[in-house]
């Protein structure tokens, strides 16, 4: 499977996906998010979140799951990553208007 982009996030993890999986992200689980914008656009905006976000909130079911939301435009990008041994995986990315609830990990000042 062939790296779309590997980013280090502000939580220190290096968070990955595939050019596959990425597709289906924009296409099949949140096309309405990100139709407007294209691909490329998606994965540039999706990277510049994990690398410069607003907030990152730990997932109150389970806890190696991370929400990190960056504002764009009149709403918030959320990027869902999952942690594991020091690195993570994008399990989805969505636009939204709210921030869940969850433990507040990082900030920005």
């Amino acid at each position: 499977m062939k790296i779309l982009f590997e980013v280090h996030a502000v939580t220190c993890r290096n968070i990955r996906t595939t050019v596959s999986y990425w597709k289906y992200v924009i296409e099949v689980k949140h096309p309405e998010s990100f139709k407007k914008i294209g691909f490329q656009k998606a994965a540039e905006v999706v990277m510049e979140t994990l690398k410069n976000p607003d907030v990152v909130v730990r997932e109150v079911l389970d806890p190696s799951v991370h929400l990190y939301y960056r504002r764009f435009g009149e709403y918030f990008i959320c990027v869902v990553a999952k942690h594991l041994n020091g690195d993570g995986f994008i399990i989805t990315s969505y636009r939204t208007d709210r921030m869940k609830r969850g433990e507040v990990v990082w900030k920005r000042r």
